[in-house]
């Protein structure tokens, strides 16, 4: 019987376990470790941290939909991965240290056969002074109870703008080196389109402050589309929305501090700049969550299986190289670690070979450059493919058998920019490859059959059937694996 350890149950954690219970549950042991005791649908919190939603619209208890399966599930944090076991003992193990009440801080080691990094990220705030909802000045709706209290907050500022005070809200990311633009992007737009539904818009100055050379780059060196019959690129098509809905924008910056009411961010001239505010919310920049490697003799190895940021090293090119030597082939493609051929990384946690952007510093040095997504459809996919990988080296196949590679993968994307069943818009946008390859497309670096990007209310609808579709799947209901992941 193989044991596979599955640490982390987002996105990636929970698509990859849903599948393995699946196809090996009955025969093989699957255990699941997430530090949280539910599971949450990140994409719709910003429906959350505009009171559209509630806390409890996008989450539920992950024990006891794995009550349902045949998968263990752990309320823990990993700690750390021996990949050779200890001593005179070569089986690996990690360890984890439970975060379930009554349980909290017990230590305790869970062997395994396979294991799948899907920890996803560490929401660093701490690498911007000030930032962040719990020791900063700054709201978050990167998980659900951040975006219920970034809610309250924001219908303080519209009670006050009712009372017809004048306010500043700023919306976007708080550090040159963060992800994730997609979520900020959607949660301005939902801000306006609720200050305009209360009357209050014009009473409001929004602000858009973002470490992207340029509107529409999305950590994706932006993204061309053909409309009309016309090639355009994403930064027009970003700004034209910005521009309709009256909202400024700040781009190639990095947020260094954020003091009650002011933000301090440096542009990339090198130029130090000042912007005051009565309501933030910035999207901190993601690192690893701080897993150690042990090797057998008790020794640190985790500068040999983590890069610097703290994401697993897998099957990708991390030779550094200049700019314009990047390739599509750099890109991992089954995300199984070089050194220990047992441990893959999926999601957020595995370490990209480079940004998909062009690396910017300022005149001062300072980075200023988006990292690369790897959330959404992305990590479902990788999460698929390592789980089929497994199974069949379960069953006897001597490597990975499934890739996923961002370079050969698309991606849809649905970005709410109003919730309303008859007045809310969408932007519904389709890209492929993920990383561009200019290789196979020399003029845009991806297929621009395949790549197209409409706003309208049509839009709308799917976002909200996607969520209810997703929730449903991922609570693992009747036929959820004939519904698209």
């Amino acid at each position: 019987m193989a044991k596979i350890l599955i640490l982390g149950a987002g996105i990636s954690g929970h698509t990859a376990a849903r599948y393995l219970d699946r196809w090996l549950g009955k025969e093989h042991q699957i255990v699941v470790v997430s530090p949280n005791a539910r599971w949450n649908w990140i994409p719709s919190n910003i429906w959350v941290g505009v009171g559209q939603m509630t806390e409890e619209d996008v989450t539920f208890d992950l024990a006891q939909v794995y009550g349902k399966t045949n998968v263990d599930f752990r309320q823990a944090r990993a700690l750390s991965i021996h990949p050779e076991g200890e001593g005179g003992n070569h089986d690996p193990f990690a360890t984890i240290e439970y975060t379930l009440p009554g349980k909290e801080g017990t230590i305790e080691r869970v062997s395994y056969d396979y294991l799948i990094n899907a920890t996803g990220p560490k929401l660093n705030f701490g690498a911007t002074e000030g930032l962040g909802p719990d020791h900063g000045h700054t709201v978050s709706v990167c998980t659900a109870s951040h975006a219920t209290e970034a809610n309250k907050k924001l219908q303080e500022i519209v009670d006050a703008l009712k009372r017809g005070e004048r306010k500043t809200l700023v919306i976007g990311t708080g550090h040159g080196t963060c992800t994730c633009q997609g979520a900020a992007f959607e949660y301005i737009y939902n801000v306006d389109y609720i200050l305009r539904e209360a009357g209050v818009r014009d009473m409001a100055r929004i602000v858009w402050i973002s470490n992207e050379y340029e509107l529409g780059d999305f950590g994706m060196g932006g993204v061309h589309i053909e409309r009309g019959g016309y090639v355009t690129n994403g930064k027009t098509f970003a700004e034209s929305l910005m521009v309709e809905r009256n909202i400024e924008w700040i781009v190639r910056a990095h947020v260094k501090k954020v003091e009650a009411g002011k933000i301090h961010y440096e542009t990339l001239d090198g130029q130090f700049h000042e912007l005051e505010f009565d309501f933030s919310m910035l999207i901190p920049p993601f690192a690893g969550v701080g897993l150690k490697a042990i090797n057998a003799a008790g020794e640190d190895i985790t500068s040999q299986v983590f890069a610097p940021s703290g994401f697993m090293k897998v099957d990708a090119d991390y030779a550094p190289r200049p700019y314009a030597e990047w390739s599509a082939e750099d890109w991992p493609k089954t995300y199984q670690n070089p050194t220990y051929r047992n441990l893959f990384a999926i999601g957020i946690a595995f370490a990209p070979p480079h940004l998909i952007s062009k690396p910017m510093q300022s005149a001062n040095g300072t980075p200023i450059n988006p990292a690369p997504p790897r959330t959404g459809m992305p990590s479902a996919k990788m999460a698929i493919a390592v789980a089929e990988s497994i199974r069949d080296m379960v069953r006897g196949a001597k490597a990975p058998t499934q890739t996923a590679s961002m370079a050969r993968m698309g991606a849809a994307c649905i970005a709410s920019t109003g919730s309303h069943p008859l007045r809310g818009t969408a932007v519904t946008m389709t890209v492929f490859p993920v990383v561009p390859d200019y290789e196979r497309y020399p003029m845009y670096g991806r297929d621009l059959n395949l790549t197209f990007g409409e706003i309208g209310l049509a839009g709308h609808w799917m976002k909200s059937l996607l969520h209810h579709t997703f929730i449903y799947q991922a609570k693992m209901q009747p036929g959820w694996w004939l519904l698209p992941d």
